[in-house]
C-alpha cells in the first residue's frame, strides 16, 4: 500500500501542504518514496505541563510542530528520523490517559491521544513503519535512547539529595542521563553524550559517578522512563536550564 502511494499525485500533495503549513522555517518534507501516513493533534508531556502539538507520520520520519492555526499554520519544526524510534505504552494516571513513550537516542518524551483507540492506531502505525524501515535497511532496533524528562511539577524538592527545596532562587535542572529534576548542587558535573549534543551536558552526580566508573548500565537501569515511574515528592550545546526543545517546553 505505502508503495504504490509514494509517486501518487494525492501523496505529493498532501506532503506539500504539510510543508506550506510549516513555512520558509521548516525543512522540506518531499522526497522520493516518503509517503504521509497519517497526522493527528497529540498531547506532549513539556518539561512545565502537557501540550497540543501537531504530529505527522511519514513511513520514515516523525514531524511534530506547535500549533499556530490549525491545520494551517504550525511553527518549531522537529523531524524524528524512524528507524531510530521505539515506543512503549505508558499507564494512564490521573487526568494523563492514552499515552506512550516515544524514545530516540537524541531526544524521548510521552505523548498521549484523546482515545484509546486513536493511541492504538498511532502506536500501531509507527510500529509497522519501524519495521518495515528496519526490514529494509537490515539494521537492528535501536537500544539506546535518552532519558524521559521528569516534568517539573512531578518534583517540589531534589529527586537525588530529596533535601533541596526549589525556590524561584534555588532552580530546577534536570539531569540528561536519567531525566530526574535535580538541584544545582547535585548537578555540577558534565559529561559528554555524544548523541545528544557535542559537548559535555549536565549530569547528576550519581549518574556521572557511575558513567566515570564505566558502569553504564546501572545508570541506564535508574532511568526514569516514564515520569510516572518517578518518586512523588513531598513531590547544538544544551545550557544548564533550556527547555527540551524551546523555550515553552
Amino acid at each position: 500500500m505505502v508503495d504504490r502511494l509514494a509517486n501518487s499525485e494525492a501523496n505529493t500533495r498532501r506532503i506539500s501542504i504539510v510543508e506550506n503549513c510549516f513555512g520558509a522555517a521548516g525543512q522540506p518534507l518531499t522526497i522520493p518514496g516518503r509517503v504521509l501516513i497519517g497526522e493527528g493533534v497529540l498531547t506532549k508531556l513539556c518539561r512545565k505541563k502537557p501540550k497540543a502539538r501537531q504530529f505527522f507520520l511519514f513511513n520514515d520520519i516523525l514531524v511534530y510542530g506547535n500549533i499556530v492555526i490549525q491545520k494551517k499554520k504550525y511553527n518549531k519544526q522537529h523531524i524524528i528520523p524512524l528507524e531510530n524510534v521505539t515506543i512503549d505504552s505508558i499507564q494512564d494516571e490521573g487526568d494523563l490517559r492514552n499515552g506512550w513513550l516515544i524514545k530516540t537516542p537524541t531526544k524521548s518524551f510521552a505523548v498521549y491521544a484523546a482515545t484509546a483507540t486513536e493511541k492504538s492506531e498511532w502506536m500501531n502505525h509507527i510500529n509497522k513503519c519501524v519495521s518495515d524501515l528496519l526490514s529494509k535497511s537490515g539494521k537492528t532496533p535501536s537500544n539506546e535512547h535518552a532519558a524521559v524528562w521528569v516534568p517539573d511539577s512531578e518534583a517540589t524538592v531534589c529527586m537525588r539529595c530529596q533535601k533541596a527545596k526549589f525556590t524561584p532562587v534555588n532552580r530546577r535542572h534536570h539531569c540528561r542521563k536519567c531525566g530526574f529534576v535535580v538541584c544545582g548542587p547535585c548537578s555540577e558535573k558534565r559529561f559528554l553524550l555524544p548523541s545528544q549534543s557535542s559537548k559535555p551536558v549536565r549530569i547528576c552526580d550519581f549518574c556521572y559517578d557511575l558513567l566515570s566508573t564505566g558502569e553504564m548500565t546501572t545508570c541506564q537501569s535508574t532511568r526514569s522512563d516514564s515520569y510516572s515511574q518517578s518518586p512523588k515528592s513531598p513531590l547544538n550545546d544544551v545550557s544548564d536550564d533550556d527547555e527540551d526543545e524551546d523555550s515553552s517546553d
